[in-house]
């Protein structure tokens, strides 16, 4: 075992897993599960820069009998990159949850989402809403619409920055296994120390002389083109599965530009007390991270939900 190694293992807490990997055309997406694939299935999918390894601490707490997969979506983790030139659209993550599911021979499934994860998972359930039976969204509204009168200025900023990016990018820096840590702390603020030690392990890739983080660079640029609120209710509208979101007090809730009183997202949260009385919005304590974190915050609430029938919706 490399020094690298030790230090992770030392550092991380392991819970009991199978590494998955499955063929796209451009390479692999790389996911783990826990359970036996018997049991009823989850889809779990993390947040923006985040990897499998977010739901390490969360899904050994939710009930046994569940089969959960968590993915790496592309350019996160151990997933393959997009291809040279190819930006990252929400729309393609919704279809490599398509892939996925079709690969595992899923016809009905559960997803639970954070963040980013959630958003895909909401737009998933309205494209395939006879898929999903249940959609659990961690610190996220499932949906993330653009500001009003912002689209053209947010796809010409995206195509600039993709060129930029393609003409300055070069070999990417290798760091200290604790200096990859501090990095990824300062650009995290809500993400423990462990947490951290957590996502690195599966987020980074040992190289001569220490780490280099393993995400596509291109993850950070702005996504080309995103749907209006009007856009986001349509969609919204499609989606039979049950809904639970979970808060965190000291998550979302804390920016207002996140504001659940107000437009956008006012509007999201009516829309789904709207879809069926199988909605349900719960708070706790703990930060965008308390899935990770915090786990005991949300795993009672998620099992409790997991195991709700669900009344199929004409």
């Amino acid at each position: 075992m490399s020094s690298l190694s030790k230090w992770f293992s030392m550092t991380v807490m392991k819970g009991l897993c199978k590494e998955l990997s499955f063929a796209v055309p451009w390479g692999h997406i790389a996911a783990k599960s826990w359970g036996l694939s018997s049991g009823r299935p989850v889809l779990c999918l993390h947040g923006w820069a985040d990897n499998a390894n977010s739901f390490n601490r969360l899904i050994p707490l939710l009930p046994a009998d569940f089969y959960y997969v968590a993915l790496d979506f592309p350019g996160h983790g151990v997933s393959s990159h997009r291809p040279p030139g190819v930006p990252y659209y929400f729309p393609e993550y919704v279809s490599d949850v398509r892939r996925i599911a079709e690969a595992l021979n899923w016809n009905k499934f559960t997803i639970l989402g954070h963040s980013m994860g959630g958003n895909v998972g909401g737009l998933f359930c309205s494209v395939f809403p006879e898929m999903v039976d249940k959609l659990i969204l961690l610190d996220g509204y499932g949906f993330y619409p653009a500001p009003t009168g912002a689209l053209t200025e947010q796809l010409q900023k995206s195509i600039n920055e993709h060129l930029k990016l393609e003409k300055e990018q070069g070999f990417p820096r290798v760091y200290t296994p604790d200096a990859a840590l501090k990095r990824l702390l300062l650009g995290n603020k809500s993400i423990s120390e462990e947490s951290g030690k957590i996502l690195l392990q599966r987020g980074s890739t040992e190289v001569p002389g220490g780490l280099t983080f393993s995400r596509d660079l291109r993850i950070k640029l702005f996504t080309p083109v995103r749907i209006t609120i009007d856009q986001c209710l349509e969609f919204q509208k499609k989606i039979t599965a049950a809904v639970l979101l979970i808060f965190a007090k000291d998550g979302l809730l804390r920016e207002d530009r996140w504001n659940p009183d107000q437009p956008p997202f006012s509007l999201l949260l009516e829309g789904y007390r709207t879809l069926s009385e199988q909605f349900r919005l719960e708070i706790v304590e703990g930060n965008h991270h308390v899935h990770l974190n915090e786990p005991e915050q949300v795993a009672g609430i998620i099992g409790k939900f997991l195991r709700t029938d669900v009344t199929p919706k004409l």
